[in-house]
C-alpha cells in the first residue's frame, strides 16, 4: 500500500481548520474501521472502487459502492467502515477539516449523514477539485496560510460541483450569539468558566445556546470549549518548555490528570507523547 500522510501544523483557525490530509493507493481488500472521527473527513476516489459502510442520522447502517470520480464524506462521531475492492482496489486522496462554518459549507454542498456520497455530472469541476486535493497532499512544506487557501479553493469547487447546490443561510440573530460565545471563550478559556457563564454573557439560556451552537457548528459549546483549550495546549507543548502540569493550568485545568485525559480524548495520545512526536 502506497500512501502519504500529513498532519497540519497549526489549528489557529476558527471558521475553518485543516487537520490532516493524504494520498493513499490501497492494497486489495484494505479495510479501515469500524471507527469514528473527531472531525469531517472527505475522500475522493482517483481510481478503482470500494465500499463505504456508514450509519445514517437514525443510526441505521448503509452500504455504498464508491468508484473513481466519486467521493464520500464522513461526519464527526459517525461510525464508518470502508473497504477497498479485492479486484480493483481504490486509490484516493483525502482531507480532514472542521470549523465554525463547516456545517454551513456542507449544507451548501448537500452532504449529510443520510447523503454522504459525492457525485457530479461536471467532469471539469470534479477534476479541478481533485487537483486541489492532490496539491494539498503534495505540498506539506508550504505555509499554513498557503494550504488553507487551497482548502478554501477545494471547498468552493466541491460546492460548485454539487449536483443540487443549496443557498447559504442568511445572517440571523443566532449568528450574533454564537460569535459572542466564541469571543468570550477565546478571551477566557484559561479561566474556570462554565457554559452557563458563556450563555449569560450572550443574554440567553444554556439550552438555547446549546441548540443554536450545535446547529451552526455541529458541536456543543462544551465540546468547542474543550477543543479550543486543547488547541492552545498543543501550541504551548510545541512552542514552549513548560511542564505538562503548567500547560494544563494555562488552559484552565488545575488537575493534571483531567487535562491529560481531555487532551488524549482530542488528539489520541497524552500531552507528553504529543510533544515528543512534534519535536
Amino acid at each position: 500500500m502506497n500512501n502519504n500522510f500529513h498532519i497540519f501544523p497549526s489549528e489557529n483557525f476558527i471558521d475553518l481548520c485543516l487537520y490532516q490530509y493524504g494520498h493513499e493507493k490501497c492494497t486489495p481488500g484494505h479495510l479501515f474501521g469500524p471507527a469514528t472521527r473527531n472531525h469531517y473527513l472527505f475522500h475522493y476516489v482517483l481510481s478503482g472502487t470500494g465500499t463505504l459502510m456508514a450509519a445514517d442520522s437514525k443510526g441505521e447502517n448503509h452500504s455504498y459502492q464508491i468508484r473513481s470520480g466519486q467521493g464520500f464524506m464522513i461526519f464527526p462521531g459517525q461510525i464508518t467502515t470502508y473497504i477497498a475492492d479485492v479486484n480493483v482496489p481504490w486509490e484516493y486522496v483525502w482531507v480532514e477539516f472542521d470549523g465554525l462554518r463547516t456545517t454551513e459549507i456542507l449544507s451548501v454542498c448537500g452532504f449529510s449523514t443520510d447523503s454522504p456520497v459525492y457525485r457530479t455530472r461536471s467532469a471539469e469541476l470534479r477534476e479541478k477539485m481533485a487537483k486541489e486535493l492532490l496539491y494539498i497532499s503534495e505540498h506539506s512544506d508550504q505555509s499554513v496560510f498557503h494550504l488553507m487557501g487551497h482548502l478554501y479553493l477545494f471547498l468552493d469547487l466541491l460546492a460548485q460541483s454539487a449536483p443540487v447546490p443549496k443557498p447559504a443561510a442568511s445572517s440571523k440573530m443566532s449568528d450574533y450569539y454564537i460569535k459572542e460565545a466564541i469571543n468570550f471563550i477565546e478571551q477566557n478559556f484559561q479561566n474556570d468558566i462554565s457554559i452557563e457563564d458563556v450563555a449569560a454573557v450572550c443574554g440567553i439560556n444554556r439550552s438555547y445556546l446549546g441548540r443554536i451552537f450545535r446547529t451552526s457548528t455541529g458541536r456543543s459549546p462544551q465540546e468547542f470549549l474543550i477543543s479550543y483549550r486543547m488547541t492552545k495546549a498543543a501550541e504551548l507543548l510545541k512552542l514552549t518548555t513548560l511542564s505538562v502540569s503548567d500547560i494544563g493550568c494555562a488552559v484552565g485545568y488545575e488537575n493534571p490528570l483531567h487535562f491529560s485525559r481531555a487532551f488524549k480524548n482530542v488528539y489520541g495520545v497524552s500531552p507528553r507523547e504529543w510533544r515528543n512526536l512534534h519535536k
